[in-house]
Formats: C-alpha cells, sequence, structure tokens
C-alpha cells in the first residue's frame, strides 16, 4: 500500500461471495480504464477468510484493478467495514474523506462528481 502514499484513493472492500460486491466490480473496472491518468489510486481488498476462492473469483472476472486479500480482516476493521460492499474514499494526506456503503456503478456521471467533490475537500 506504501506505493499510494500521497495520492488519493477510492479502496472497494469485498468478498466473492458478494453478489453485490462482484455486481460493482465491472464499473470499477470501467472506471479505472476511462482515464489512465486519473489524480487517484484504485483498490479492492477482499476480506474472504478463503483467500485461494477470492483469487479463483478475480482471475474468473479478469480483473486488473490492484487487489489485496485481507483474510485477517484488520484492514477491514481499520476501514469500518462492517457491512459490504464498502467504498472508502481517501484523500492525498490519508483521511477517510468519504465511506459509501452498498454497491453503486462507479463510472456514472453521480459516482464521478461524487468522487471528485470528495477527493478535492469540496464537500
Amino acid at each position: 500500500m506504501s506505493q499510494f502514499r500521497g495520492r488519493p484513493l477510492l479502496i472497494n472492500v469485498w468478498a466473492s461471495w458478494c453478489d453485490p460486491c462482484r455486481a460493482e466490480m465491472a464499473s470499477l473496472e470501467r472506471l479505472a480504464w476511462l482515464d489512465p491518468a486519473r489524480p487517484f489510486g484504485i483498490i479492492g481488498i477482499s476480506t474472504d477468510d478463503d483467500g485461494a476462492q477470492a483469487r479463483r473469483w478475480l482471475k474468473q472476472s479478469n480483473a486488473t484493478i490492484s487487489q489485496y486479500i485481507d483474510s485477517g480482516q484488520k484492514l477491514e476493521r481499520m476501514l469500518g467495514a462492517s457491512r459490504i460492499p464498502l467504498t472508502v474514499l481517501v484523500d492525498a494526506e490519508g483521511r477517510v474523506v468519504e465511506r459509501i456503503y452498498g454497491a453503486r456503478e462507479w463510472d456514472s456521471a453521480d459516482s464521478l462528481r461524487l468522487i471528485h467533490l470528495a477527493l478535492r475537500g469540496q464537500r
């Protein structure tokens, strides 16, 4: 995660058994491909207890964004993921500026506006 230091992040917490999580993954991929020079990073964090199951699903889905397996739930607890999917927007200083529970279309105009406002400190 140190490679993202100093850069705003969109962190998506998910699990392979979570249908809404799996459904929103495609929109995160589209978001990542919209603008390769975007000013924020996108990462996924799987909360699967079985890391192999999460990796199988990632391979099957052809995921290209950076993904991490949090089988010990350390990041899940740190991010406050009381339910999933959870997307956390973090500014360049590492402060959580927004927590969004539930699936959404991350490449939609409304979501792009939310990301822009939250990561620019205009909320």
